[in-house]
């Protein structure tokens, strides 16, 4: 099923579906949960107000089926609304956030952005290997090249992992990326602390953080996206990852932070 079709459904409170073919071990991708939350939770403000921060804290493996969207405003200032959302299965929270939305104003600061990777072109770079069996079911939404870092469960020392990414073709329109669509982006990669691991292990987000910079790029989600994380720090079964996201002219469009469980 087309990611479009899906967020279509997503803007407003209530019960909404997930799809088989999302799997990310016995969870649903968490990029696709966080997205099915987000929507509601932009619905209770003005499209002058854009989304700067959003966190999401994952309490449940989020299943195939219904899932129940809760969302309040918890203040609406001048210029930022803080918005609260929930995401529930049977009745229990499986997905927690909390938005801040902010209207522009005028100030007197301003300092550009860092600049993006040099990467070699995508059809220059590795594919990400599709192994039966091990890559996670939602990758099939998503093309990857690999343009820094080793690959998954290799025994690598290498901090970073990262390279190009974009949604396929039929997944996404050539309108212009939403939030949602970002959201997804900056979550389809592994994360980069797998390469560390001499063999399989299942890890997962206990926390992640994304702030977007404004304005929003005019680049299609099936365009490349570059992608670079860096693990900060990982010891006692959990790391800490800070990643960013660019598009395919090299702009910077998020920040990401993420605390990931990992069992290896």
């Amino acid at each position: 099923m087309e990611f479009d079709r899906l967020i279509a459904d997503w803007r407003t409170d209530g019960v909404r579906h997930i799809p088989q073919g999302w799997a990310q071990g016995r969870a649903t991708f968490g990029g696709l949960v966080a997205a099915m939350l987000h929507e509601p939770m932009a619905g209770r403000v003005d499209s002058e107000a854009s989304l700067r921060s959003i966190t999401f804290s994952f309490i449940a493996p989020a299943e195939p089926g219904d899932l129940e969207a809760q969302t309040a405003v918890l203040r609406a200032g001048r210029s930022v609304t803080q918005v609260e959302g929930r995401a529930l299965q049977n009745g229990q929270p499986v997905l927690a956030a909390l938005a801040s939305f902010g209207r522009s104003r005028e100030s007197s600061l301003h300092l550009s952005t860092a600049k993006a990777p040099t990467f070699p072109a995508p059809n220059q770079c590795g594919c990400m290997p599709e192994v039966p069996g091990l890559a996670p079911e939602f990758t099939s939404h998503f093309d990857y090249r690999i343009a820094r870092g080793a690959m998954l469960f290799s025994g690598s020392q290498k901090r970073e992992l990262g390279g190009w990414v974009r949604f396929r073709h039929q997944e996404a329109s050539q309108a212009p990326a939403c939030v949602g669509h970002l959201l997804a982006l900056i979550d389809a990669w592994p994360p980069a602390l797998l390469p560390m691991l001499t063999k399989p292990a299942p890890a997962s987000s206990l926390t992640w953080t994304v702030e977007l910079i404004e304005p929003l790029p005019a680049k299609p989600a099936t365009d490349w996206w570059q992608y670079l994380a860096e693990v900060e720090q990982t010891a006692d079964g959990y790391g800490v990852i800070a990643a960013r996201l660019w598009d395919s002219d090299g702009r910077l469009c998020a920040f990401t932070r993420q605390t990931v469980t990992v069992f290896g």
